[in-house]
C-alpha cells in the first residue's frame, strides 16, 4: 500500500463510525454527537469460512470482483499480504434502504493449487431494531463467492 491510509489500515469500528457520521452530516445532524453514540452501539459480526475451487490468484480477483459489485463508494482494498495470504476489505450497503454500512473483510489463504480458503467477516452497527446486517451480508456474499465466474 502507499502511505495514504486505506480501509484495510483502519479498524472496523472506525470505518463504521465514520460511515454513520457521514450519513448524519448529509441529514444535517450533529456529526460529533452521532460519533459519540455510534461508539456505544453494539456490532453484529458474522464470519463464514469457505473453500473456493479456484487457485489463490483467481480467488483473490473473484473476491475483489464480488465486493466491487456489492460495495458502494469505495473500491475494495487489498492489503499487502504474504505469498500465501491476502486481506481484502470493502464497504457494503445493507439493511432497510441500504442505509446500514457493513465492513466486509476477506482473508484469502492458499490451501492448495486448485482451491483457496476464504474467511469472510462482515460487521455492522446495530441500533434499537436488530437488522442483523453483518450476518445477512456475510451469508449473501458467501453465496456469491461460492459461484466462481
Amino acid at each position: 500500500m502507499t502511505s495514504r491510509e486505506g480501509p484495510t489500515d483502519r479498524s472496523e469500528d472506525e470505518l463504521l463510525v465514520d460511515e454513520l457520521a457521514a450519513l448524519a452530516r448529509m441529514a444535517g445532524a450533529s456529526e460529533r454527537i452521532v460519533r459519540l453514540v455510534a461508539r456505544m452501539l453494539r456490532k453484529n459480526v458474522h464470519e463464514v469460512d469457505l473453500i473456493v475451487p479456484l487457485p489463490p490468484e483467481e480467488t483473490l480477483r473473484h473476491v475483489v470482483r464480488v465486493l466491487e459489485q456489492a460495495g458502494r463508494g469505495i473500491e475494495p482494498t487489498v492489503a499487502e499480504g504474504t505469498a500465501d495470504r491476502s486481506t481484502v476489505r470493502g464497504l457494503v450497503s445493507a439493511g432497510i434502504g441500504g442505509l446500514n454500512s457493513v465492513v466486509v473483510t476477506a482473508l484469502v489463504s492458499m490451501s492448495g493449487e486448485t482451491e483457496t480458503d476464504v474467511r469472510l467477516r462482515a460487521a455492522a452497527l446495530e441500533g434499537l431494531i436488530r437488522q442483523r446486517a453483518g450476518e445477512r451480508t456475510a451469508e449473501r456474499l458467501a453465496m456469491a463467492l461460492d459461484q466462481p465466474s
